[in-house]
């Protein structure tokens, strides 16, 4: 998974980002997906995500994933 700076995220299409409202949890690639779930399903655990959102964060990784 390559590194993203500030000036990469911002290049990034809002489309490829897991709550695109928010700009959070990029998936450009493979390796971001995979973390974005992990990172979801943490965040929920800890009460700082609604299921919900992590559904769809899981949902979108798992196309790009092609799981």
């Amino acid at each position: 998974m390559a590194k993203l700076n500030a000036a990469d995220r911002k290049r990034i299409p809002a489309s490829e980002f897991g709550l695109p409202g928010q700009r959070k949890y990029p998936m450009p690639d493979r390796g971001h997906a995979a973390n974005a779930k992990a990172r979801a399903t943490q965040q929920v655990k800890k009460g700082r995500l609604s299921p919900a959102a992590a559904a769809r964060i899981r949902a979108k990784a798992n196309r790009i994933l092609g799981e």
